[in-house]
């Protein structure tokens, strides 16, 4: 246990003395595609305060945790208290490694290890989107961790033991449509965030634990197991469940409520019908008939 640890706390060291320079991301990005990934990945949802009448990604609503109060932040390309002074570079960092510009590393409150998995034009894109949306000059509330989980340095002793490699590259013996709902449900949708179990400290309980549910979600929410057996035993089908990701509506007449509304309103109503069918066949292990049989 002891050289467990020793060997986890000079792999935090080690990150947090050296981490990875900003990429060089040159090319210029699709702003309509960029939005389109920012729904994706609940940028909006999160973001914005839509029950308290906040602006567009001007900070979100305050998430209440067993660590604490974390408030997503103001993310407008305003360069004072959004993200106007960043770099591309910068950008990309932030999102695929969950570091800021002055080299601290973000709570996994923000859900940067699933966006580990983006690739060079997904990032130019989101950055495209995000300088075309309204600067705000406001800074979201503070957020108010409790301690000891305020002191930002043990996060890289926290990573070196929790953060996972992203899980979303393609397998090449599924369908493309399979591949494509892997690529979103496991990377920029981020589905696992809720629908993982965790222990204790936050950590993702993997493997056992992914899309088992879990029962500690900020507030006081929870979420359902949302594996392939537990989504049949629930009478999901490829068609329904593709149908409330753009309605809400469940298979029992019920709708979702609490943060999967969210979800849907502010997230997946927004992708396309084909976008929705790949998640629901990746979510239940199925990949759709060749249309050449």
């Amino acid at each position: 246990m002891v050289a467990a640890l020793a060997t986890a706390l000079g792999a935090g060291v080690v990150l947090k003395t050296a981490p990875t320079p900003p990429p060089d991301i040159a090319k210029a990005g699709k702003p309509q595609r960029g939005a389109y990934l920012a729904r994706a990945g609940g940028c909006i949802a999160c973001h914005t305060d839509t029950k308290g009448g906040g602006k567009p990604l001007a900070g979100g609503a305050p998430l209440d945790t067993p660590f604490g109060r974390f408030v997503p932040p103001n993310i407008t390309p305003d360069p004072q208290h959004g993200i106007g002074n960043w770099s591309r570079g910068e950008f990309a960092r932030a999102l695929r490694q969950g570091v800021a510009p002055d080299g601290t590393p973000y709570y996994p409150a923000f859900p940067h290890a699933y966006y580990a998995g983006l690739g060079d034009t997904d990032i130019a894109d989101l950055w495209a989107a995000f300088q075309t949306v309204t600067p705000v000059d406001a800074p979201a509330p503070a957020s108010d961790i409790a301690f000891p989980f305020n002191q930002r340095w043990g996060l890289w002793l926290w990573r070196a033991v929790f953060r996972q490699p992203a899980r979303n590259a393609p397998a090449p013996d599924r369908s493309d449509t399979w591949n494509r709902g892997k690529w979103l449900v496991e990377g920029v949708a981020h589905c696992g965030a809720c629908h993982t179990a965790r222990n204790a400290l936050g950590g993702r309980s993997l493997p056992d634990g992914h899309f088992a549910g879990s029962d500690a979600l900020p507030g006081g929410d929870s979420a359902p197991a949302i594996t392939p057996g537990a989504l049949r035993e629930n009478d999901w089908t490829a068609s329904s469940l593709a149908a409330a990701l753009s309605t809400g509506l469940m298979p029992d007449g019920d709708v979702f409520g609490g943060a999967m509304a969210e979800v849907v309103n502010q997230g997946t109503t927004w992708l396309s019908p084909a976008d929705r069918r790949a998640m629901a066949a990746y979510l239940l292990n199925a990949d759709p008939p060749d249309p050449k049989d």
